[in-house]
């Protein structure tokens, strides 16, 4: 699966990229080349994150459902009780 962004969160990344470079390395950067940085990044480093998001999300999604049963739990064979307590009331 590939993994995209919108063109301006793209735009926006590029910026941050070369804003980056100019402030921590000796070198700047040009578009170009964080344009092609940022894709190696998507590419390589970006299926971990969207993985760990995955498997965050599925964790608890299924503490979730785990409390299902208590949050909707029905008592069961209730017919003869409502019987009973009328008959205990009279």
């Amino acid at each position: 699966m590939t993994i995209e962004i919108a063109k301006e969160a793209r735009q926006q990344a590029i910026a941050s990229i070369e804003r980056y470079f100019r402030e921590n390395m000796e070198e700047p950067i040009g578009n170009i080349a964080a344009g092609a940085l940022l894709g190696f990044f998507l590419e390589e480093v970006g299926p971990i994150v969207y993985n760990k998001a995955v498997a965050d999300a599925q964790e608890r999604l299924q503490a979730r459902i785990s409390e299902v049963d208590l949050e909707v739990h029905e008592d069961e064979f209730q017919y003869w009780r409502k019987f009973d307590r009328q008959k205990k009331g009279k």
